[in-house]
């Protein structure tokens, strides 16, 4: 097996006036949040949209931990839907001390290219703000942070900039390299 460079950029808000937000896209493009606990669509969401650019770290998770992690107070799922259809999704999490992550955001393959990421990513961040307004007993959010990483798509770094996202950090490890799994083996090239 062979190693590979992974340079990995942190990124952040440190007020909701930082957001700059995104034209939303021509059709009917909503973005919802998915409120019930649901592993088998939170996999679906993570493989589907991460599968071609190597997102494995959960793939392994089992029912349980998924629904476990799911359940905890300040994780939040938004799905953009393309005329009914999964487009892509962000999942937001609660920290300590007013701070929420976007730990995940994408759109499935078929779907980028056609404006729905920035659109996604200025909803997603606007309830990173608005979190504590939906989850009693939460702290204030003080401060909205992502991780992106040269595995990501091309266009994720650029996007994370247009909508207000400020460099913080930045990484460089070796990792194994890991054949793209898609959302079931052998679904995309490798």
């Amino acid at each position: 097996m062979t190693n590979i460079a992974v340079t990995t950029w942190s990124l952040e808000q440190t007020a909701p006036a930082d957001l700059l937000p995104a034209a939303a896209p021509e059709g009917d493009v909503r973005v919802v949040r998915s409120e019930v606990p649901s592993p088998e669509f939170s996999r679906f969401l993570y493989a589907s949209v991460g599968g071609d650019i190597r997102w494995t770290d959960r793939l392994g998770w089992t029912h349980a931990r998924w629904r476990a992690y799911l359940e905890r107070a300040g994780v939040e799922t938004w799905v953009a839907y393309d005329r009914g259809t999964p487009a892509g999704y962000v999942e937001l999490e609660a920290q300590d001390d007013g701070v929420v992550e976007i730990v995940y955001f994408g759109l499935i393959p078929a779907f980028r290219g056609r404006r729905i990421g920035g659109h996604l990513l200025s909803h997603g961040a606007a309830r990173a703000w608005d979190l504590a307004d939906r989850w009693p007993g939460l702290a204030p959010t003080k401060r909205v942070w992502l991780h992106t990483c040269s595995k990501d798509g091309e266009h994720a770094m650029d996007n994370y900039q247009r909508r207000g996202f400020k460099l913080f950090d930045t990484k460089v490890e070796e990792e194994a390299e890991v054949a793209t799994p898609g959302p079931w083996p052998g679904a995309y090239p490798a």
